[in-house]
């Protein structure tokens, strides 16, 4: 049996992931989350008998100590953290606590021996584009904003343990991902909602910014083959779609797929966190994927049609 630690698995991406982990009867997976951000609904796994979840924070060492001794964790998937770009530019604070929680993870992951970790990084780190793609080698990480430097520790982390202690790491930098447990401030979820509720679908300045997006499904199975099969060990990966959509094209996609009646409304630009372009170098992602991306349209269909979707968020 392989023991495996997910953090934050109340989540939007973690959940998935545990979702996906747990169908291999070899694994036994043990989700934590505190429920800061998370939410019980998106835990679908209780049926699994080689699933356990425990509701715990990550920031208080003594709650991870008792877990970690409980288990003998073979890899861990750090994956808890304050999000969201608004949460995280109105509460700096909370967000810099995370720090306390990535430096609990860790030492116990090195005093007890766990092979590998994997953390989830975000786009974020690369700030403002100086280069498109943004590659994980060769593009400067320059953001100031709490939460990328969060990150960027978070990296420094993984470099720094392997360093000391030999603690394989893979990060994971992941760009916009989507799906029917993603929370609804984040963009894609937000317009969805706002059009299934033809309520006006507000945007952040001209709606010219460009994101990627890229659905739950490929970044799930993206990362199960980096773990499965060792792949980029003490390496980074973009993980995310290369095809770039202006938030504005995404609103009229997202009224158009949903016949809605939304309309369009423009709000002042965020003070900071809303970068012009983001677009990641996808050479390493694409290598641990054995089919293309799902293309952006099925992607809001599946979110549109879920009844999970729904039911968080009461529609």
């Amino acid at each position: 049996m392989i023991n495996i630690l997910v953090t934050g698995g109340a989540g939007f991406i973690p959940s998935c992931l545990t979702s996906e982990m747990v169908k291999n009867p070899n694994y036994k997976v043990v989700a934590v989350d505190n429920f800061l951000t998370g939410h019980k609904l998106k835990i679908s796994t209780s049926e699994f008998d080689n699933f356990q979840f425990i509701e715990a924070d990550c920031n208080n060492y003594d709650q991870m100590k008792a877990i970690f001794d409980d288990n003998q964790f073979d890899y861990v998937f750090h994956y808890a953290a304050v999000v969201g770009v608004k949460r995280t530019t109105d509460h700096p604070l909370q967000v810099l606590e995370d720090i306390d929680g990535m430096n609990h993870i860790f030492k116990l992951s090195a005093n007890s021996k766990v092979k590998r970790i994997f953390f989830s990084s975000s786009s974020e780190v690369y700030g403002e584009p100086v280069e498109l793609p943004q590659h994980e080698q060769t593009t400067p990480l320059n953001s100031k904003l709490p939460y990328a430097i969060v990150k960027n520790l978070g990296e420094a982390y993984c470099r720094s343990y392997f360093h000391e202690f030999g603690l394989k790491y893979t990060v994971f930098r992941f760009f916009n991902t989507f799906g029917p447990k993603q929370s609804p401030d984040f963009v894609m979820s937000k317009f969805i909602k706002q059009a299934l509720n033809n309520k006006d679908i507000t945007i952040y300045g001209d709606g010219s910014q460009t994101r990627t997006f890229c659905y739950i499904d490929d970044n799930v199975s993206a990362c199960m083959t980096a773990f499965e099969d060792d792949k980029f060990v003490n390496d980074v990966i973009n993980v995310g779609n290369d095809i770039e959509t202006t938030i504005l094209e995404l609103a009229k996609l997202v009224i158009k797929q949903t016949n809605s009646k939304s309309k369009i409304i423009f709000l002042p630009p965020l003070k900071e966190g809303d970068m012009t372009r983001r677009q990641p170098s996808t050479e390493k992602v694409r290598s641990l994927l054995d089919r293309e991306f799902l293309p952006l349209k099925e992607g809001i269909e599946k979110v549109i049609n879920s009844p999970v979707y729904k039911e968080l968020n009461n529609l």
